[in-house]
């Protein structure tokens, strides 16, 4: 996995900037109920989502991530109202939220233990009749079926813990009922062949060795690419949503 902090200077510009996080934000405001007063954003990252939670009118957002360089990039961009803690053991008491949400994080996660934990966390958080909403498939939406996902075919790939019906699974061990779904597009992800080729040489994917043979025969069938500089089609991401019960 990435050092978060390492690479939280570079992170909003790699990964769509405001586009990204305004469609992100007005996705997630979508599922909640009009009645919520407090919402908490875990792993909310440098902020660039979070603060646009909170531009909802009577709407309290709260942050908390783990990574120290990303905590301190968002309480700059939203102060008062960010934590430093831990997804698997959050920093606050039983139904203290009216929404929770997890935008690009399950993802990330170890493996199904780890996955059902948080979310029993984010369960934990929230107060009955409260939704969480996550994001959810979040790999297999960059697949769009260009010329670099064809190069890229061959890699081995971590099977996906944050596949929906595996995340509606964790949900309902949790108190969880299905309330929603939704998309939104990844503005300013779309992939170019010579961004891939820099995301191989840092470890962006997590199974390929920046320095293995592998990664060099990739790196190759990229740079053979025509229009190298040129993005292919923005990821769209998927949403799901839970009502946590009575």
């Amino acid at each position: 996995m990435l050092d978060y902090s390492k690479e939280a200077d570079r992170y909003d510009a790699s990964r769509g900037g405001e586009p990204r996080a305004a469609a992100a934000a007005t996705a997630v405001l979508g599922l909640l109920p009009p009645d919520a007063r407090t919402l908490l954003d875990v792993a909310c990252g440098t902020g660039l989502v979070t603060r646009r939670l909170a531009a909802r009118e009577g709407l309290r957002v709260t942050g908390v991530d783990a990574a120290h360089r990303m905590v301190r990039m968002a309480a700059d961009r939203h102060p008062g109202a960010i934590v430093l803690g831990d997804s698997r053991q959050l920093p606050f008491p039983d139904e203290s939220f009216d929404a929770v949400s997890t935008i690009w994080l399950l993802h990330l996660l170890s493996g199904p233990e780890e996955t059902s934990s948080v979310i029993a966390e984010c369960a934990r958080v929230l107060r009955p009749g409260g939704v969480y909403v996550t994001t959810v498939d979040k790999a297999s939406s960059h697949d769009v079926g260009s010329d670099i996902d064809t190069v890229l075919a061959p890699r081995p790939v971590r099977p996906a813990v944050d596949r929906a019906e595996a995340v509606e699974a964790y949900a309902a061990e949790h108190g969880l009922a299905p309330a929603g779904r939704a998309r939104f597009t990844g503005h300013g992800q779309g992939r170019s062949p010579r961004s891939t080729v820099d995301d191989l040489h840092r470890g962006w994917f997590t199974r390929i060795p920046p320095d293995s043979p592998l990664a060099a025969r990739l790196a190759a069938g990229l740079a053979a690419l025509p229009d190298q500089d040129v993005p292919r089609p923005d990821p769209r991401f998927s949403l799901r949503a839970f009502r946590k019960r009575h």
